[in-house]
């Protein structure tokens, strides 16, 4: 008789998690405290303004649950090559991604969400279960009998009973309280000072050739318009349209206390970025739409020892979303967590043990890269030294190939280089990096300016 198993949130990881256990003849339950997003009715469709950056982590791990439904849910995606950077003026820079034209892929999170619950629908073994709010879980003394999940619907509560548990269920995770009310975890929950808002670009009113579509800026970048301690990001949409993203301080936020000063902020930091919401949809924006907090969530263990349950997921590593790996290392711990319930052939006391002890250093770094990137985001895109090392890195990552791999191919495009090894390597090769940066800047400061010139000419062609 197969196992039963409850994924707790049918977001984005939840529905993978179950399409992945079902394939492996678990019995699934998927619950989810709103109702089904797909639905004309549901207003709240549990959907966050920031577009999904989807790169070689998470397309190998779909690939690996089910190649075939990896080609389905990721159909509408569109390839960004590099970051395009909007001065104040207006001007655009392009800054590339990869070594050798890889690219990062932008696609719209509630488009992905439902065509994973549609994947979903598709296996005979998950039925889900929405505005089902989980709000205890009873687990069964010394690892005997089954866990009993206590839901609030609508009307009442309702007991499910479950041989383990799966919480998928985001930042604020209910599973992993009931965890920590049965194990000795270690948590931490940090607030950033950087709050969000949803702002809009519509599509063109007409089709643009050069973009191949009704696009008013170029589709294949993602775009940042970065002012040292907030930013405007916008990612494309199929349709035509930007989902656009302002990144800032609570305290800027607060002191834009009136529509006028909205607006002469806008004017003064992203006029062309206005031009392209417009005025009063902007304006609107910014004093309607929910200023969304960022946090991080660090814990370990993510399971408790006899495999009654475990987390993965925001619910085990909420992070910041500027190295757009949130959703990449969520579907990564599927796969991780599949593999080790196959190394273990089901054994999941050994199987959730691995885990916790050997994701743990992973996601920690990842968490850690997430933070640091805002500042790379938001102001080193602008400075000199910055672009020079940038493109140091580049010459030299293409010159050695393997030898030498830049910090940004690791984490988005060697999805076989674990987050904390990247670090690690990228660390040594800063070193080095420093050290000719420094070499050049010798050059130049003792005269030696024809060496500089020609360094920096064989540097402008690998952009």
């Amino acid at each position: 008789m197969s196992e039963s198993v409850a994924v707790i949130g049918a977001g984005l990881v939840g529905c993978l998690t179950a399409i992945a256990l079902a394939k492996r003849d678990y019995d699934v339950t998927l619950f989810e405290y709103r109702p089904d997003p797909r639905l004309s009715t549901t207003e709240d469709r549990n959907l966050r303004s920031i577009n999904l950056a989807i790169s070689a982590r998470g397309i190998t791990s779909l690939e690996f649950i089910d190649k075939q439904i990896s080609e389905r849910v990721l159909r509408d995606i569109i390839p960004m090559h590099g970051r395009m950077i909007h001065d104040r003026d207006g001007n655009q820079e392009a800054q590339d991604y990869g070594l050798f034209g890889e690219c990062i892929n932008s696609i719209d999170r509630g488009l992905l969400n439902n065509n994973l619950l549609d994947e979903v629908d598709k296996l005979t073994n998950v039925k889900t279960e929405f505005l089902h709010k989980l709000s205890q879980i009873k687990f069964a003394a010394a690892g005997t009998g089954k866990q009993v999940c206590v839901f609030a619907t609508n009307l009442t509560t309702k007991n499910y009973e479950f041989d383990f548990v799966v919480g998928c269920d985001g930042a604020y995770s209910t599973t992993r309280s009931q965890i920590q009310h049965n194990t000795r975890m270690d948590y931490s929950q940090e607030y950033v000072d950087c709050c969000y808002i949803e702002l809009y670009i519509p599509p063109a009113a007409e089709t643009n050739r050069e973009f191949n579509g009704p696009f008013a800026i170029s589709p294949n970048h993602l775009h940042i318009w970065p002012r040292h301690n907030f930013m405007l990001i916008a990612l494309a949409n199929r349709d035509g349209s930007f989902t656009s993203t302002f990144f800032g301080p609570w305290a800027l936020l607060e002191s834009l206390d009136s529509r006028a000063k909205i607006e002469e902020f806008l004017r003064h930091n992203f006029s062309d970025a206005l031009k392209l919401i417009g005025t009063e949809q902007a304006l609107n924006a910014f004093e309607s739409n929910p200023r969304g907090a960022l946090m991080c969530v660090e814990c370990k263990p993510y399971h408790l020892n006899r495999g009654q349950a475990i987390i993965i997921g925001d619910a085990a590593h909420s992070m910041v979303p500027f190295y757009g790996q949130g959703m990449n290392c969520g579907f990564e711990d599927v796969k991780v967590l599949m593999q080790l319930l196959d190394k273990h052939q089901g054994d999941r006391s050994a199987a959730f043990g691995e885990y916790s002890e050997k994701r743990h250093t992973d996601l920690v770094s990842i968490i850690e890269l997430a933070k640091n990137n805002y500042k790379e985001m938001s102001h080193s895109v602008t400075s000199k030294l910055y672009l020079m090392r940038k493109k140091l890195d580049t010459l030299l990552g293409r010159l050695l190939k393997d030898n030498w791999i830049p910090l940004y191919t690791m984490v988005s495009f060697k999805a076989e280089i674990p987050y904390h090894k990247a670090i690690l390597k990228e660390q040594r090769q800063k070193k080095i990096l420093v050290y000719l940066q420094a070499v050049i800047l010798a050059f130049t400061s003792v005269g030696a300016f024809g060496i500089y010139k020609a360094l920096r000419r064989t540097l402008k062609n690998y952009k």
